[in-house]
């Protein structure tokens, strides 16, 4: 009976499944910047790269 009663107040695994949401939320914001910074950096070259190959040097 003691051992039940341990078990249901134990509160580990609560802890490490809160942990793991929050390295799950910072990944999924990390991954969606990423995204955003990676399409604008490849606009950016784009534009300079047109504006490279219509100069006239």
């Amino acid at each position: 009976m003691n051992a039940i009663k341990r078990f249901l107040k134990d509160d580990k695994g609560a802890t490490a499944i809160e942990y793991g949401l929050i390295v799950a939320l910072i990944a999924v914001t990390a991954i969606a910047a990423m995204q955003t910074l990676g399409n604008e950096f490849g606009a950016t070259l784009g534009t300079v790269s047109t504006t490279m190959s219509t100069a006239n040097v």
